[in-house]
């Protein structure tokens, strides 16, 4: 119950707050001119699915390029701190040793 609650609290905001912003006209415009792109583009999507998969699939890639690059950068850093720490360590076990 208090889930629905939230939801349709959030839908309502939204509305209100959309609504209350479609006041401005400049707000309209630029809204009107976003509808009609998103509805041209939807409209060449679906009549061209495979340049929409073909997309995708670029954008995927690119996200997978992305996130392998950042993940090998990632794993190189904490080798890197994890060196420095050893020396570390090394450097004061010997001090301790002497």
């Amino acid at each position: 119950m208090g889930k629905r609650k939230i939801l349709l609290g959030m839908v309502v905001g939204a509305v209100a707050g959309g609504a209350t912003a479609l006041i401005d006209k400049d707000a309209r415009d630029y809204a009107k001119k976003k509808l009609v792109l998103a509805k041209a583009t939807s409209s060449y999507y679906t009549s061209h699915p495979s340049e929409a998969i073909n997309g995708i699939k670029q954008t995927v890639d690119k996200l997978n390029n992305a996130v392998a690059s950042g993940s090998s950068n990632a794993i190189n850093a904490l080798e890197q701190v994890e060196q420095t720490l050893d020396k570390v360590t090394n450097k004061t076990g010997r001090k301790e040793i002497e």
